[in-house]
């Protein structure tokens, strides 16, 4: 796996978006799992998603920086959760990249997604009408993909399922540039916050991250 970012932020917070290059076998040769995690490989259809899912635990191990063993289960939500170590964690992936963001303190959410004209098919599905008066102009694929991103990064941070892109989260009107924040408000019925989501380009990836606190 080849480092293709690293960014240390505020309050313990830190995230690395790898590019996967190896074989799952080398993945594997890289971790210690055991047999649930391994039943869970094997329900995996090969490919991308194992890959995917083998990458995002390398990583962990790097970031970590441990030789112990990493138990990563996920709770009844679907979430992600260390265990047997005390940081809070994000994962996602998209094609060739895999990232993981990881906070010492409250819970965190990061979404990478490679851009593509597709998102213009589905904009209402995930945006409000009022949301979408706002996209315009020629970087409008971009700013629907931040806006994505957000949602995504929102949607982990809180961790609960039956929580829509569309009905429970507004994004506030705000200017698209190649790296810049937007702000989110989450009207969900565990909890209502206004969060502050950063975006940035990734060669041709948008990545939207958010912290709890920010």
């Amino acid at each position: 796996m080849a480092l293709a970012y690293l960014r240390e932020l505020e309050n313990g917070v830190r995230f690395a978006i790898w590019r996967i290059e190896e074989t799952a076998e080398d993945l594997i040769g890289r971790l210690q799992l055991d047999e649930q995690e391994r039943e869970t490989l094997n329900r995996l259809n090969k490919g991308k998603r194992t890959l995917h899912w083998l990458a995002t635990r390398v990583l962990l191990r790097e970031m970590l920086n441990t030789p112990g063993y990493i138990s990563c289960p996920s709770d009844a939500n679907g979430k992600p959760y260390l265990a047997n170590f005390p940081q809070r964690i994000s994962l996602t992936h998209s094609f060739d990249y895999a990232a993981v963001m990881m906070s010492d303190n409250g819970e965190v959410g990061i979404d990478l997604e490679l851009v593509k004209t597709k998102i213009l098919r589905i904009a209402d599905k995930f945006m409000k009408p009022a949301e979408l008066e706002g996209i315009a102009g020629q970087q409008r694929i971009e700013q629907l993909y931040a806006c994505w991103c957000a949602k995504e990064a929102v949607y982990k941070l809180q961790g609960n399922k039956g929580v829509s892109f569309k009905d429970n989260m507004t994004i506030q009107p705000f200017e698209f540039q190649d790296q810049g924040v937007l702000f989110l408000d989450l009207d969900a019925p565990n909890r209502q916050a206004r969060f502050k989501v950063y975006y940035e380009k990734f060669q041709e990836y948008m990545l939207g991250y958010v912290m709890e606190g920010s």
